[in-house]
């Protein structure tokens, strides 16, 4: 698989990572069976970034993780987060003691004296601005606790604002067909700066396989029906902040742009592995079959400029409204 450098971090990684929310929680149902053979096939596929964080499922993603490259001698390189453990979830708890104990933590679960990459994990707007946030991040890496750190952030707002940062080496936001708008601004500044981007919610929570209609429901326990209008976390995390019918009906155009012979999940992560800018995308997956129809993603050529210029049609015409002045 085509790696890319990470940038300033040094690490050259693989265009598909993998995203492993869905191996701690909030997607229904992933026994540890099914978690370390979503693992495995990934590594076996070449996928060289596992994206985690200290929430997923508790650190559930992070030890299953630990366990998964235990047996392996091909360590990839895994990113974890930070933050989000904070009670209550307000600026304030950003403190050099918390953070180091959030991040210790992770190094246990990981079982790792250095973690490749800690992100701030999408916390409150303040934090960005903090310098102290950054001191202690800076004497972290000092200490070789961290190699790097970087940002997971809600908005391109918040991202140029970290950017000003010169430690931060890493940013993550959501962009796909349907979130845009990192790259009128955040990605060519990212760029500039030497600053490497990691794509999340590639594919807007599944809208983006083309799978679903109006009446598809998903379990209780899975955030893309307890988070539909922003009840438990920031709603652009849940089906990329689109309205679910209103994406229903985009991603059958999306689909239809992409014709019968390449399927749309696929389509989709190849539009953004080839945005200028971006380092790695990293979709999740709950079974082996969705490992290996994102690593295709890969080995397809780029799209069309007749498939771009369609799907800022359906972009503009459908999806632009609901989620562009928003984040």
């Amino acid at each position: 698989m085509e790696q890319r450098p990470l940038r300033r971090t040094g690490a050259d990684v693989s265009v598909i990572g993998l995203g492993t929310w869905q191996l701690g929680g909030d997607w229904g149902d992933v026994d540890d069976d099914a978690a370390a053979d979503v693992l495995d096939a990934a590594l076996d596929a070449g996928v060289t970034l596992l994206d985690t964080a200290d929430v997923y499922g508790d650190g559930r993603s992070e030890e299953r993780i630990r366990k998964a490259l235990a047996p392996r001698s091909d360590r990839p390189f895994v990113a974890t987060k930070a933050g989000r453990r904070a009670d209550p979830f307000e600026a304030e708890q950003y403190t050099a003691e918390n953070l180091r104990a959030w991040i210790d933590r992770s190094r246990r679960n990981l079982g790792v004296d250095t973690l490749d990459l800690v992100q701030l994990h999408c916390p409150p707007p303040a934090v960005y601005s903090d310098q102290r946030v950054y001191d202690t991040l800076d004497a972290l890496v000092a200490e070789e606790a961290i190699a790097a750190y970087g940002v997971s952030v809600e908005t391109v707002a918040e991202g140029m604002t970290a950017l000003q940062h010169p430690g931060v080496q890493t940013v993550q936001v959501i962009l796909n067909i349907f979130r845009r708008k990192p790259l009128e601004e955040l990605l060519p500044a990212a760029a500039q700066a030497g600053v490497g981007v990691l794509a999340r919610v590639p594919l807007a929570s599944g809208l983006l396989t083309g799978k679903y209609d109006e009446s598809t429901t998903f379990p209780a326990d899975d955030h893309r029906t307890f988070n539909r209008h922003g009840e438990a976390f920031d709603v652009g995390e849940t089906f990329a902040g689109v309205p679910f019918d209103v994406g229903v009906a985009a991603a059958r155009e999306v689909a239809e742009i992409a014709g019968s012979d390449v399927p749309t999940s696929a389509f989709s992560l190849r539009w953004v592995i080839d945005q200028p800018g971006v380092t790695t995308v990293i979709p999740g997956a709950r079974n082996v079959t969705q490992v290996r129809g994102n690593v295709a993603a890969a080995t397809l050529a780029p799209l069309t400029d007749s498939q771009l210029s369609d799907l800022e049609r359906v972009y503009d015409e459908r999806i632009r409204a609901h989620v562009h002045d928003r984040w």
